[in-house]
């Protein structure tokens, strides 16, 4: 019996890196498998069929960091960098990877009508993720419960957005970065202290205590290495909402690996590395100020000068879990978030006017009745 031979692989960029497009076809019947939360297994959703997730080969070992100046002068090897195949929404601006048998999707983040193209988008290789921990069913239930929390939602919302809405899985591209910092510091230490003054109140004198302020110059120097400052590399969500996604438990990071994005997609960085790290040096910095007022010590202090020596800087792009609901209501997109490890929530919504106008009226009518009872009595 001849054997099949095996799929040629995706030809290589034009600068010999290599396409990225992976599929996991069922032994049974030949349909896609998908990647299933709940069982942390490959299932197909048309026989049933389950294969167990490659494990990590001995050779892979932890996340390895990737040195931040060798990507900025374009240093990386090519191992570290691949193609995918993209389409950019119109609307927003996002890069999301579809399957390449689709031709026309909407965009997860916005509902907007996308047309599938073949452009290609040249990036920094993804070097770990968090597989999703809850399922689509779950998901939703969770949005269901959020959205029986909002008040002054309109009428028709709720059984809007719940109808027939599908979750769309998300990988969201985030960066890492690691750097080891020592600072030199000017400021001042505040000592508290009391003095005792007389004054007259009603025509006695009383004694009271006023309290004072002590300044003392000081300098010093405080020294952290920052570990996985994460920084969001995606501007297709508001950012409002994607900072109150975390926590994220990055304990948990697995080495990337195709088949966790199985039935899912991946959205491209669009935060590049130098913007990423400038906003990661701004965390940083926060820091390093919390860490001198400590060191100052005293009852208040004051931050003079901050110079800070940062290095060995380091980073990782890894791929976070975001389960997301675009929808338009009465001619306006909304959009709902939910961390796809922990289940929080998160969203737009819109209001209704007559709702609130109710509402106020009501507060008007009670507190008429309240003024009126109060001035009978």
């Amino acid at each position: 019996m001849t054997a099949t031979p095996p799929p040629p692989p995706p030809p290589p960029g034009a600068d010999g890196s290599p396409v990225e497009e992976h599929r996991f076809p069922c032994d049974q019947c030949g349909a896609d498998l998908r990647y299933d939360p709940a069982a942390a297994e490959l299932r197909c959703a048309h026989c049933g069929h389950a294969e167990a997730v490659a494990p990590r080969g001995p050779w892979e070992g932890g996340l390895r960091e990737l040195d931040f100046r060798a990507a900025l002068d374009n240093l990386l090897p090519l191992q570290d960098m691949e193609i995918t195949r993209v389409s950019s929404c119109p609307n927003c601006g996002a890069q999301v990877e579809f399957d390449p048998a689709s031709h026309a999707a909407e965009c997860p983040f916005c509902a907007t009508p996308v047309v599938t193209d073949t452009g290609e988008n040249r990036h920094i290789k993804p070097r770990g993720l968090l597989p999703f921990a809850i399922g689509e069913e779950e998901a939703r239930q969770a949005v269901s419960t959020w959205l029986g929390t909002l008040w002054f939602a309109p009428n028709g919302l709720k059984d809007y957005a719940r109808k027939g809405r599908r979750m769309q899985g998300i990988y969201v591209p985030y960066w890492t970065f690691d750097a080891d910092t020592a600072s030199r510091y000017t400021g001042q230490r505040g000592t508290v202290y009391y003095e005792t003054r007389t004054v007259v109140r009603d025509g006695k004198p009383q004694t009271i205590q006023v309290q004072k302020v002590r300044w003392t110059p000081v300098s010093g120097r405080v020294a952290r290495f920052f570990d996985d400052v994460l920084v969001l590399a995606s501007q297709s969500l508001p950012k409002t909402y994607t900072d109150a996604l975390p926590p994220w438990d990055l304990t948990r990071l697995e080495p990337y690996r195709p088949e966790y994005v199985a039935g899912f997609r991946a959205e491209a960085y669009t935060v590049e590395l130098d913007a990423g790290f400038a906003e990661a040096r701004a965390v940083m910095d926060r820091q390093i100020e919390r860490d001198v007022k400590f060191d100052i010590g005293g009852d208040r202090q004051r931050v003079g000068r901050v110079d800070t020596d940062v290095r060995d800087v380091t980073f990782k792009h890894v791929l976070l879990p975001v389960w997301l609901a675009a929808y338009k209501f009465r001619g306006e997109t909304y959009r709902i978030v939910l961390n796809g490890q922990t289940g929080r929530v998160q969203g737009e919504r819109p209001w209704s006017a007559w709702k609130i106008a109710l509402a106020v009226l009501a507060g008007l009518v009670v507190a008429a009745i309240v003024g009126y009872v109060a001035a009978r009595s």
